[in-house]
């Protein structure tokens, strides 16, 4: 099953603003990176998704595949830098049998935007 990288594309694009100059929000701007970074790469799909309700951060992201853990990640500038790193930890995350990838392994640009970490749905 491939794993889900899901960006929030109604996200303010700062703190301080919900869209840009041109009136795109940020969460429009760092999905358009998003897809652009992971069009090479295997082992999840980009989803965009409207209100993942992490307001407090901007730029609000969700990585998901059944059986393991989910990760929440936000405060992240719309950028190509930021989606680099993004796509980096979700080609990781894919990769890990649980989801669970060790911090010597995390991008940089991950480090200090994780803001849940949920266990995977029990099966019945």
């Amino acid at each position: 099953m491939t794993a889900t990288l899901i960006v929030c594309d109604t996200c303010r694009h700062s703190i301080e603003a919900k869209t840009d100059a041109t009136g795109r929000t940020g969460g429009e701007r760092l999905a358009a990176h998003l897809e652009e970074a992971a069009r090479a790469c295997d082992g999840f799909r980009i989803r965009r998704f409207s209100c993942l309700m992490g307001c407090e951060h901007h730029c609000n992201v969700a990585l998901e595949q059944p059986g393991k853990l989910t990760y929440v990640l936000g405060s992240f500038e719309p950028t190509a830098e930021a989606a680099a790193a993004i796509v980096a930890f979700a080609e990781r995350y894919a990769a890990s049998e649980t989801g669970q990838v060790p911090f010597r392994q995390w991008p940089q640009g991950v480090k200090g935007h994780f803001v849940a970490r949920v266990p995977p749905a029990e099966r019945r």
